[in-house]
């Protein structure tokens, strides 16, 4: 008889597909093996891991439809035996006043039968920190990084008690950084006050690694954590310390997959903006003007047709990348939703094209984007290997007909040279 398939520790819910490769590189960096599931799998399917990551594309989602997919995620990583469960959601907090943190986090909260969980979205390597319950970018307020001026979740408030609460039925609390400094039994102490008090959420400070270890350490118990990948840095030693989760040391490796190289870039994000800017100087880059060309069929088209000679040794770039105030202007044309929708699928269609053409090592950057791309080429699971900047690795995508190498990147991830280093390391 063969022996039967480990079960698994850690059941995460993802909000979007680059978040969800975000959390489970942090997990995987760490000793455990990790596979995401690009949406929730069928009753009855088995995946063999430590952790595994159900992909939503949910963030803009309506709350009503988020908290659907949610549910339904949590109901499948239950059935499969996961022992602690994680609600991923942005480290800069995306959302609205309507949602979908907040609506998303209840309903999690109530399935599982529990009465507190932490949220903390910090995530130091990246430059997202919490200090008095507000999130800073860098050292800036998140209202004034950038954020507030995202296409799809403007971010105007820095203050996530107060953005929480906003957003949920009970009153959200704060886990202060001289608590969090402590160490793990003052956070312990603090939300347990808090719980005690009526708060069924808490927002929890961090500045650094050690923050997020301490973080960690505490909530070893809760059947349920919020926040960024960072925050779950510390889960994967308190299975260890249980006796779960055995030493390993290649929970990282994939195999080598050859063929020809390309990014697709949807995000606005100031990073990706460098970023695209920077592979100019580097490889072909094209830009897609949904403004100047409307049509789905001949944006698609033409891409292709433009993508097929370049293809050699070095990647191609195809962009619809775009500053805010271009970005306004395609919104107001096109409609908002339109819009999004729009670039999405005609960045999903020359995915799809250049896997045709022989691409097998594909970087996909903006979440939304990601969701297209991995849906059009039919991936199932992405087992997750090393990172080539902090939340953002390497997968190997099962189920897309050829092996293929995938890296999808949040478009606030990663340094101006991050689409060459990503080749580097492929």
């Amino acid at each position: 008889m063969s022996a039967p398939l480990p079960t698994p520790l850690l059941g995460i819910v993802a909000d979007d597909f680059t978040g969800a490769t975000d959390i489970a590189a942090m997990l995987a960096a760490r000793g455990m093996r990790a596979v995401q599931t690009i949406g929730v799998p069928q009753p009855g399917e088995t995946v063999e891991a430590d952790a595994i990551v159900v992909a939503l594309k949910s963030r803009t989602a309506p709350a009503a439809e988020a908290v659907a997919q949610s549910r339904a995620a949590l109901a499948w990583l239950r059935e499969a035996g996961c022992r602690q469960f994680f609600f991923k959601y942005c480290s800069t907090f995306d959302s609205t006043d309507e949602g979908n943190i907040g609506p998303v986090a209840e309903a999690l909260l109530a399935d599982l039968g529990a009465g507190f969980a932490l949220a903390c979205p910090a995530f130091p390597a990246n430059n997202r920190s919490v200090y008095a319950g507000h999130l800073f970018v860098g050292t800036r307020l998140l209202n004034e990084s950038g954020m507030e001026n995202h296409p799809l979740t403007p971010m105007k408030d820095a203050d996530l008690v107060r953005v929480l609460g906003r957003q949920t039925t009970a009153p959200v609390g704060l886990v202060p950084f001289m608590s969090v400094r402590q160490g793990a039994a003052a956070i312990r102490d603090a939300m347990t006050r808090l719980a005690e008090q009526g708060r069924r959420f808490a927002i929890v400070d961090a500045v650094g690694n050690e923050d997020l270890m301490a973080i960690g350490a505490a909530a070893a118990s809760h059947a349920l954590i919020t926040g960024g990948s960072g925050v779950a840095m510390g889960l994967p030693e308190n299975f260890r310390a249980s006796g779960l989760l055995p030493a390993r040391d290649d929970a990282m490796d994939l195999p080598a997959v050859a063929g020809h190289a390309a990014v697709l870039s949807g995000s606005c994000s100031r990073a990706t903006l460098m970023q695209v800017g920077h592979a100019r100087s580097l490889f072909p880059v094209l830009e897609i003007d949904p403004l100047a060309n409307p049509n789905e069929d001949a944006m698609t088209q033409a891409a292709l047709d433009w993508a097929r000679p370049q293809l050699g040794e070095r990647p191609v770039v195809i962009a619809a990348s775009a500053p805010p105030e271009r970005v306004a202007a395609i919104q107001q044309a096109l409609g908002r939703e339109t819009a999004g929708a729009l670039i999405e699928r005609t960045l999903a269609r020359i995915a799809e094209g250049l896997v045709a053409f022989g691409v097998r090592r594909l970087v996909v950057a903006g979440g939304e984007t990601s969701g297209a791309v991995v849906s059009r080429l039919g991936a199932k699971r992405l087992r997750i290997g090393h990172e080539i900047a902090p939340g953002v690795p390497w997968t190997l995508a099962e189920g897309t007909g050829p092996t293929l190498k995938l890296a999808l990147k949040s478009g606030n991830f990663g340094g101006p040279a991050f689409f060459a280093e990503a080749f580097e390391t492929a």
